[in-house]
């Protein structure tokens, strides 16, 4: 059974269509990730998951439960961190677990057992006598996870679960992630549209305009570019590129004085390259496809980041301009 089968998913909201047909399976124990920019329906398509959202067609079913027929089942077998904050802030670590833990209807006796165990896990435990106001963002974000996992969810669904969070956090924010995949051994479902932060997820799907335009693994996306980049500049380019041409039949980019092109295994081609070339070489470098380029090269354009704070979004192009 999977953790997750969705088949034609839609949902509307009036005249504007917010999911488009979305189908997809998820093993159990995956970490899959729904990557697309701000409106893509990422979001709705986890809301109708979680049964927050009714779909308008489609069928859905979670740990083989009917999303639409068996709400009640579905939601005692996820657990969700939302893009926005949830915590009652004026109460303390532990009185936010405790009370969810009164509400999914957890055993008396197990519920402090189980409610230092996730702070434990998420490095909480010291300070879960502290009002939650008190807390940094990464500190709220690590409850919110803890308080998902409570109450033994198979499903942990993230929502944009670093946005807003400085680079140090977010990656404390996935080594807990990880960690906490293997020990609770749940699947975990996020959305995020920061590519480089998609590179964590076993599967992942690009979303754009309520439809998924690919999937698979993050290699096997980035082999859809046509291999890595490798850009050079020669004391004389227009011979190089007819060498290139001519023998390595490489289709050749000419740009700002400098020459590039794709070719697989590109740390393997440029010994044998540098070995047999007669030109004199002034620069040469190597760059790995990204998702970046996947979703350029699916959509024709650039991500968009309509809704992203400034500071998000000089992060994705500094990323972007150092290849990564």
């Amino acid at each position: 059974m999977k953790a997750l089968e969705v088949r034609d998913l839609v949902k509307n909201y009036g005249d504007v269509k917010a999911v488009k047909g979305v189908s997809l399976e998820i093993e159990k124990g995956e970490v899959f990730g729904f990557l697309g920019p701000n409106g893509a329906g990422k979001s709705t398509t986890i809301k109708i998951l979680s049964t927050l959202l009714k779909p308008d067609g489609g069928k859905a079913y979670l740990a083989g439960y009917d999303v639409e027929t068996q709400p009640g089942l579905v939601r005692s077998s996820i657990g969700i961190v939302f893009q926005d904050p949830s915590l009652d802030e004026n109460l303390t670590a532990a009185e936010n677990l405790y009370f969810h833990a009164i509400i999914y209807g957890m055993e008396k006796k197990k519920r402090g057992e189980r409610i230092k165990k996730v702070l434990e896990m998420v490095e909480l435990w010291e300070r879960k006598d502290e009002l939650v106001k008190h807390y940094s963002g990464g500190m709220k974000r690590r409850l919110e996870i803890a308080r998902g996992l409570l109450h033994y969810p198979q499903v942990l669904f993230l929502d944009e679960p670093t946005v807003g969070l400085d680079p140090q956090t977010r990656s404390h924010i996935w080594s807990y992630i990880h960690e906490l995949r293997v020990k609770e051994e749940i699947t975990i479902f996020l959305t995020t549209h920061y590519m480089d932060e998609a590179e964590n997820c076993n599967r992942i799907s690009i979303m754009d305009h309520g439809r998924i335009i690919a999937t698979g693994t993050p290699e096997q996306l980035k082999k859809r570019v046509g291999g890595d980049v490798i850009t050079v500049q020669a004391e004389n380019n227009n011979e190089l590129k007819k060498i290139l041409e001519a023998d390595y039949g490489l289709e050749v980019n000419e740009k700002g004085g400098k020459l590039s092109f794709k070719v697989y295994e590109g740390e393997k081609f440029i010994p044998g390259l540098l070995a047999g070339l007669q030109v004199s070489l002034k620069c040469i470098s190597l760059r790995k496809p990204t998702l970046d380029d996947v979703f350029l090269k699916l959509t024709g354009r650039a991500i968009r980041e309509e809704g992203v704070s400034a500071r998000d979004q000089m992060r994705n192009h500094m990323r972007m301009s150092r290849g990564r």
